[in-house]
């Protein structure tokens, strides 16, 4: 195997989702504390979602608190309720690059824009025939670690 042009920094967020984004938001805001960022809604992407963060600073946790806007059209945002798990990765255009010649799968979209304001891509699920390498079932976000980040994980 060639060897990896890219460093995963650590996880940047998990993303949980249910029918009504309320049940959340009563266990991970108000019992456990979470701090609450900002919200983000996509037609496209069926989600209506409340941002909020475990820890403090570049190396804070993001948790993404999803309900779906139409229970019943796709993608399920709720269904499975850990819906994906986000990595910060140091150089993302190198990643993709990279882990698409070693046979891994991504969802459709390419690098794009995500809630967040930094720039994302999905691991698919499930590998396929030309691409025979997937998340063995976790939905898996590659995230474009911003400069503070890099700093932080010292790199």
């Amino acid at each position: 195997m060639a060897e990896r042009p890219f460093r995963v920094l650590g996880v940047q967020q998990i993303a949980v989702g249910a029918p009504k984004k309320s049940e959340l938001r009563r266990l991970w805001i108000d019992m456990l504390g979470l701090t609450e960022k900002g919200n983000f809604r996509s037609e496209s992407e069926n989600v209506d979602e409340d941002i909020a963060e475990a820890g403090h600073g570049p190396l804070a946790v993001e948790v993404d608190l999803m309900q779906p806007i139409d229970p019943a059209a796709r993608p399920r945002v709720h269904e499975p309720a850990l819906n994906h798990v986000g990595l910060w990765i140091d150089d993302l255009t190198r990643a993709v690059a990279w882990l698409e010649e070693q046979g891994v799968r991504f969802t459709p979209g390419g690098i794009r824009k995500g809630a967040a304001g930094h720039d994302v891509c999905f691991i698919h699920p499930k590998g396929n025939e030309a691409s025979p390498v997937g998340g063995a079932g976790v939905l898996i976000e590659l995230v474009q670690a911003p400069p503070e980040v890099v700093a932080a994980v010292g790199g």
